[in-house]
């Protein structure tokens, strides 16, 4: 062990059969690597598809890196060989064999032609059998890497994007039968788009896997990373909203009978409660003086119009456009209604303070003749000039409500005095005891 060269000390016969060992084994390990990434389907489809963008890039750079990792491998074998052969001469070998040994297992005795992992570009490079496999193993990890990433994403999207296809067309084609159709409905209008948006996907996924491929930082695994699924996501997301959409109309097209009906009734309640109300405001305007009454409007033509629309809409089978006029009726024929009836009670507000005031005066003249007072003259005045004023047309309410007042006082005071509040159960509704 004490001669030495530029390898270092020379190794004995041990030292020289460990590495021999050694280096055989990672022969084997790296020829079988070099095995499965030839027979990767990613990169048969890699070799065989008319790849475009970042992938034809990248893989040219790997492909020509691959291509040297065989020479690399194959001036590694023949080094091995030879070391092999060397060692083979003898038993024991001599110190002239374990010198070359030697220089040929430690020392940068592996010439490689034509390299071009370097920059820049060298005719030749010279190895340690270490340093080659360091070298053989970074290329493999890289070259396996985009052969990976490529097949993961061929594997993943272009399938979902089939079958997101296939269920596009099942969309429009029910959305052709119920009128929903490009340039006459927005869902029509995206259903184009989101055909447009798919096919081009699909064909950039095939040509171009590498651009939709996201990898994981801070990962060392050979293609660590997952496919870029977030156009794909975008146009399902969008599909489900039209099929939603499309729903929607077939919904229509079942019940729209049944709602067009419904809207005829609500509608036909409104202008029955209008009419009702010019009916009482002419009775208001006759039998209440001095007040004034607000003005019934008519029933809105156009929801007249537009229910005729949806009625021809429904006839044609046009369900794409009565879908959205059904909605906007219903909201506007329940708004109607309520219209109606607010306009009604407005009316009939005088109607009802009259009918108030009679309840009133009877109360009283019920709870007089209870106490045996009904034919006490200054009541009877009173009563009767209340009465007269509520039964006679045109009814002055206000002064119909002071009568009824002058009335509730005097029967209070012949009952037993001023009556204290709740003495009785009555008052006169206005904050007055009775």
């Amino acid at each position: 062990m004490g001669v030495t060269d530029p390898a270092g000390p020379v190794m004995d016969r041990d030292e020289v059969d460990r590495a021999l060992a050694r280096l055989g084994a990672e022969h084997e390990a790296i020829e079988t690597s070099l095995l499965a990434l030839q027979d990767h389907a990613g990169r048969r489809l890699l070799e065989g598809a008319e790849l475009t963008g970042v992938t034809k890039e990248r893989w040219a750079v790997t492909d020509t890196a691959i291509t040297l990792l065989w020479a690399y491998f194959d001036t590694y074998t023949a080094a091995l060989r030879s070391a092999r052969e060397i060692r083979g001469r003898r038993r024991w070998s001599s110190r002239e064999d374990l010198v070359e040994l030697t220089e040929l297992l430690r020392g940068e005795s592996v010439t490689v032609a034509g390299s071009t992992t370097g920059s820049p570009a060298r005719l030749s490079e010279r190895f340690s059998l270490e340093s080659l496999v360091d070298r053989m193993n970074d290329l493999y990890a890289a070259g396996l890497d985009l052969v990976v990433a490529a097949d993961a994403v061929w594997s993943a999207l272009p399938a979902r994007i089939d079958l997101l296809a296939a269920e596009l067309r099942r969309t429009r084609t029910l959305a052709h039968s119920v009128g929903v159709r490009p340039g006459e409905h927005p869902a029509g209008d995206d259903l184009e788009r989101i055909t447009r948006t798919l096919t081009d996907l699909r064909e950039r996924v095939v040509s171009d896997p590498l651009a939709y491929w996201t990898a994981r930082a801070g990962s060392s695994a050979p293609g660590g990373g997952r496919p870029d699924t977030t156009v794909y996501d975008r146009e399902a997301r969008a599909l489900e909203e039209v099929r939603r959409e499309i729903d929607a109309v077939l919904t229509v097209r079942q019940d729209a009978e049944q709602r067009l009906v419904r809207l005829r009734d609500v509608l036909s309640r409104a202008d029955r409660t209008l009419a009702e109300a010019r009916t009482a405001r002419g009775e208001v305007l006759a039998k209440i003086a001095a007040t004034e009454v607000p003005v019934v409007g008519g029933p809105p033509t156009v929801l007249q119009e537009q229910l005729a629309a949806a009625s021809e809409y429904r006839r044609h089978g046009q369900w794409h456009r009565l879908s959205p006029l059904l909605e906007s009726l219903e909201q506007q024929a329940e708004d109607e209604l309520l219209r109606a009836r607010a306009s009604l009670t407005e009316v009939t507000a005088p109607l009802a303070v009259r009918a108030e005031l009679r309840g009133r005066l009877d109360a009283y003249r019920a709870k007089v003749t209870r106490h045996g007072l009904a034919e006490d003259p200054f009541l009877i005045e009173r009563y009767d000039a209340a009465r007269r004023m509520l039964w006679s047309a045109p009814c002055d309410l206000r002064v119909a409500e002071q009568a009824v007042l002058r009335y509730q006082r005097a029967a209070a005071e012949l009952l037993g005095g001023p009556a204290a509040p709740g003495r009785g159960g009555e008052g006169n509704g206005r904050g007055e005891t009775s």
